[in-house]
């Protein structure tokens, strides 16, 4: 059941044999907001610092396209909400076919399709920013319905007022919003509580006895019962200036304060954040676990359809709960499978869209978008990390690895990858490439099989001896996707380290029970 889709989620969830009518139970979204910036992944390089080259994540800019005329075409005839079309409508006669525009009809054609897959008694969070929200609110009324409409969530996304926000002409943003709503009326919640505040313990529960803390409470409404129990446990008194009773409520016994639509708690990952994994919009463990813990029980299923670095995924599995996860880049979809590896060695969990063999896999090179994602997809499936170069040209790098020798010291192999058109100069270019920045190794990771004159090329570059050791390994080296489908692997030193691990997450089926 656990899957990660890659792919465009629109596609995936139109397939009915992945995604049947009411097949989830919880739906978690964060889309690319319409804030006309490229996302970027950034990686450290070999001496931990961040170069200025990037691997482009996702460009998070929705323009006005024909694919957007389609979609607004498409949402126009049954079965979609005449409703719907009708607010479109109206967007697009004050927003024109502006980029806000394309976002809410791309957004909207999406949202119809996870009503459809989300079960009666199932909910749905839509993550956003008040560059939009109020636009998306009107949204999420036409396709959910406004009674099934619950909580305008506000979550401190930021503590950052330092001099650079001050300076702005605004007041500077702090939040973010999450927009909940259900199916149906008949819907799952479970009211979550947050621990007191030390200082409201101080002003609250000013008593104490051999049991701990407490406060005298009012007793207003009570069953007989109850009544009983309470003065049976020397619970109860009363006083002449009041006509009621008080009960005894310890501190142990409460359950804390309710949990409101403030979330003002859970605190943004900061810079130096263990939890951070390099993925610019990666939201806290936390937030998640708080939204599947309200909105789910053990074994139900969560969905994340814009899953990026799979932060909802792995909330799931930590809190015993059945997940799948759809992204549109090759990139997201490795990290997140590193990142559930490492959070939860034992997890199983499949993957669709990627290529599982060689046809496959020039299927997907054969296009002109498709050349990116498979060079990404070969980078990243054999543990390199994708290179972008920030002026444009790839210099001759599409991807580089790390290792260290037996002194720690960092030591870099270079990536580049071919589709065809195959000369021994190819392998001359990466030897310079090589050779210009001062790397330790180079690898030519080719979709077609090398010609002899490469070969002979790579077998004339001579080997790389890691110091102090015997061992070498061959300075250039061509590795085939044939190759890698028949498990073979390039020879190389320990590069393990080149993408950042994620730490090991106990489950909460994992942690000891408390003793009743």
């Amino acid at each position: 059941m656990n899957t990660l889709y890659y792919g465009d989620n629109l596609d995936i969830l139109r397939n009915r044999d992945w995604f049947p009518n009411g097949a989830v139970d919880l739906i978690y979204l964060d889309p690319p907001f319409n804030s006309k910036r490229a996302y970027n992944v950034i990686f450290k390089d070999k001496e931990g610092k961040y170069p200025p080259s990037q691997i482009e994540a996702f460009d998070d800019t929705w323009q006005w396209s024909d694919e957007t005329a389609e979609a607004m075409w498409e949402l126009s005839k049954p079965p979609y909400p005449a409703e719907l079309y009708r607010t479109l409508e109206a967007f697009r006669v004050a927003l024109g076919t502006s980029d806000m525009m394309a976002y809410l009809v791309m957004m909207a054609i999406r949202l119809v399709e996870l009503k459809r897959v989300l079960k009666d008694t199932g909910s749905i969070y839509l993550h956003c920013d008040p560059t939009a929200s109020h636009y998306l609110k009107i949204i999420m009324d036409q396709i959910f319905g406004v009674k099934n409409y619950h909580a305008e969530i506000t979550w401190l996304s930021t503590t950052d007022t330092g001099s650079s926000k001050a300076r702005a002409k605004t007041f500077p943003r702090m939040y973010d919003v999450l927009l909940f709503y259900s199916k149906s009326n008949n819907y799952f919640f479970e009211p979550l509580f947050r621990p007191y505040r030390e200082k409201y313990i101080e002003n609250k529960f000013k008593y104490s006895d051999e049991k701990g803390k407490f406060r005298w409470q009012v007793l207003k409404t009570y069953s007989e019962e109850t009544f009983n129990r309470l003065k049976k446990e020397n619970k109860l008194k009363k006083t002449a200036e009041s006509k009621y009773y008080y009960y005894k409520q310890y501190l142990s016994d409460s359950k804390g304060v309710i949990t409101g639509n403030l979330w003002d708690d859970i605190m943004p990952l900061g810079p130096s954040s263990k939890e951070r994994l390099g993925y610019p919009t990666q939201k806290p463990i936390a937030l998640l676990e708080r939204i599947i813990k309200a909105s789910s029980n053990e074994d139900d299923i969560v969905l994340d359809p814009f899953c990026g670095c799979g932060t909802a995924v792995a909330a799931a599995e930590k809190l015993g709960r059945k997940w799948l996860g759809i992204d549109i880049t090759i990139l997201a979809i490795n990290l997140i499978e590193k990142r559930m590896k490492d959070h939860f060695p034992d997890v199983k969990f499949e993957i669709e869209g990627i290529p599982n063999s060689v046809a496959s896999a020039k299927k997907m090179a054969s296009t002109r978008q498709g050349k990116f994602l498979f060079e990404q997809w070969f980078v990243t499936t054999l543990g390199g990390q994708p290179f972008k170069s920030s002026g444009g040209g790839d210099s001759g790098i599409d991807g580089f690895m790390n290792f260290r020798d037996i002194n720690n010291k960092p030591h870099t192999i270079i990536v580049s990858v071919k589709g065809g058109g195959y000369t021994p100069g190819m392998v001359r270019d990466l030897a310079r490439v090589v050779e210009r920045e001062n790397a330790a190794m180079g690898i030519l990771l080719a979709l077609n099989e090398p010609t002899k004159g490469m070969l002979s090329e790579a077998a004339s570059a001579g080997r790389y001896q890691m110091p102090e050791v015997s061992r070498t390994y061959p300075k250039i080296q061509i590795f085939t996707i044939e190759d890698y489908f028949k498990g073979i692997r390039p020879d190389l030193p320990d590069t393990s380290e080149t993408l950042k691990k994620a730490k090991r997450i106990k489950k909460d089926s994992e942690k000891p029970q408390k003793l009743l």
